[in-house]
Parts: C-alpha cells; structure tokens; sequence
C-alpha cells in the first residue's frame, strides 16, 4: 500500500482496539514514538537505516495510523502512555532506547521515567514533555467545543494544512497522500481531535497532573546522565524555540542541533543531515 513503509505490520490488542506498530531487525532496540497528526510513517527513513543494526519498534498510537480508531475510546495521555507499556512488556524489552516527535515526547518520557533502569539513551525532536502556556492561536482553535470538531474532523482543518505548514521543503504529493491516508473521514480523525483537546492547559485538566509528574521526573533522567540528543527544526511555529531553550536548560550536558531551515517535521527537511547525527549517537 505505501512503496516508501515497506514493513511488517503488526498488532496488540488493548482495551478492546487492534494497536498497530512495527518491529524490524536485531540488536540494540530502539523504539520510535510518533505525535499528532502523523503516525510511524514518519520514521519510515529511520526504521529501514536502523534495522540493518537494531531492533526498532515503532508504535501508532491508538486512533493513528494503522491502529484501530474506535470512536468512545479513552483518549488521553494516561492511555497513550499504557499502551506504550503494554507493548514493550508484550515484546519482553528490557532495556532500549527512544526517537521521539511532538506528543511522542510526553508519551515518550512518560514511559522512561517509569524505567529509569532501562534506559540506554533519547533522541528528541521538536516536542516538549513539561508544561507551557505557549501554544499558536491556530491549535488553540481547533481545541474549542463544537467548532474545534468540525474544523479538524469535518474539514481534516489539523491533519491536511500540516502537511504544507510543518515543513519548509514541499513533501512530495504522494509522501503527502500517505500521511493523510489513515485519516480520510469524519471516523477516522477522532484521535487528531482527542490529541489536541488533551494538551493540559490548565490544573483542571484530566492529563495536567500525569504531566506534571513526567515533568518533576525528567531531573531523574538527568541525573543519571542519559545521554541525551536535541534535534531541533528551527521554523517550527508550534514548538518553537522557547521549547528548544528549555530543553537546553533542563539538558545542559545534551548534544544539540539546530536546523534552521528545517520545519516541525524535520525528518523531512533535514534527513540527510540528521541520519549520520542519530547514527552517530545511536552507535558510539
């Protein structure tokens, strides 16, 4: 279906849905975890580089990509972050380490912090696991009641415009039609909308404390001294470098690179330089 994901697809069930995720080669296991609006297809270039020398697994968060989107389903950081779990505890993983993207990062770290005795190393690219008021009007908008839903779930308001404003470099027509395919109804956008009414911007919000305790806990990764990789796409208007600045501060024995010209999908406007970067890192 998709010449350029030329992988393996598999699936766990969890709370009742068919979670899709993909596990190639042997070795060091490396596991990818992606954000919204996109799913494992956006590591497609690091799943097939990686897997001649590592194990990667590469998860679709349920409601994303090839995983099943049931319409009532639990939605919310919490969730993501148990099915996450409940993979790796399904594939016996016992130690690994992470590449993480947008909402793959609090998912992401969530999942680290639980096991810090298993963590060899982290990888992460315009993403953010700790709080901020700072977010575009733009995403904003699509989190209001009623008029949020039609705008990302009727008028694809969220996933379609990413396609053209997370990236500097035009993606190619039909790397875009791939990135849209899992997404192509009403049904079919539940989770894109459920991602972003779940940002916790207030106290009140049912994800605002699991966020907290993933952000009081990233001390602990420091202290131990995960080595640490910044990959950062400098003309992102989402995560912006307010995010990358903090994660300097947090992080700041960590490697870091800054794409100046690169978007919030920063895979692909800066593969060719990232991909010897994460090699590097992965392998030393």
């Amino acid at each position: 279906m998709y010449k350029d994901y030329p992988f393996t697809s598999n699936y766990l069930s969890v709370r009742g849905g068919r979670l899709h995720y993909i596990d190639e080669g042997t070795g060091s296991v490396i596991v990818m975890v992606h954000g919204n609006p996109t799913w494992s297809y956006y590591y497609r270039n690091l799943i097939a580089h990686f897997r001649l020398n590592h194990r990667v697994i590469a998860i679709d968060h349920m409601g994303c990509g090839l995983s099943d989107k049931p319409p009532d389903y639990p939605y919310c950081l919490a969730i993501h972050i148990e099915n996450l779990e409940t993979l790796l505890v399904h594939l016996g993983i016992e130690r690994f380490s992470l590449i993480v993207h947008d909402w793959g990062g609090v998912i992401g770290f969530g999942c680290a912090v639980q096991r810090l005795d298993q963590i060899d190393k982290i990888a992460l690219m315009n993403t953010a696991a700790f709080r901020s008021t700072r977010f575009p009007w733009r995403i904003r908008l699509c989190r209001l009641p009623v008029l949020g839903e039609i705008i990302v779930r009727l008028f694809n308001g969220f996933a379609g415009p990413a396609c053209h404003m997370a990236v500097v470099n035009k993606l190619a027509e039909e790397t875009a039609r791939n990135y849209l395919a899992p997404y192509n109804s009403w049904n079919n956008r539940v989770a894109i909308a459920r991602f972003v009414q779940d940002i916790p911007m207030h106290k009140n919000h049912r994800s605002y404390a699991r966020l907290v305790e993933i952000e009081n806990r990233l001390l602990l990764l420091r202290d131990q001294k995960t080595p640490l990789l910044i990959l950062w796409g400098g003309k992102d208007f989402c995560f912006n470098d307010h995010f990358y600045k903090e994660w300097q501060r947090r992080f700041p024995k960590a490697e870091s690179h800054y794409f100046i010209d690169g978007g919030h999908y920063v895979l692909e406007d800066k593969i060719v330089e990232i991909l010897p970067i994460l090699t590097r890192f992965f392998t030393k």
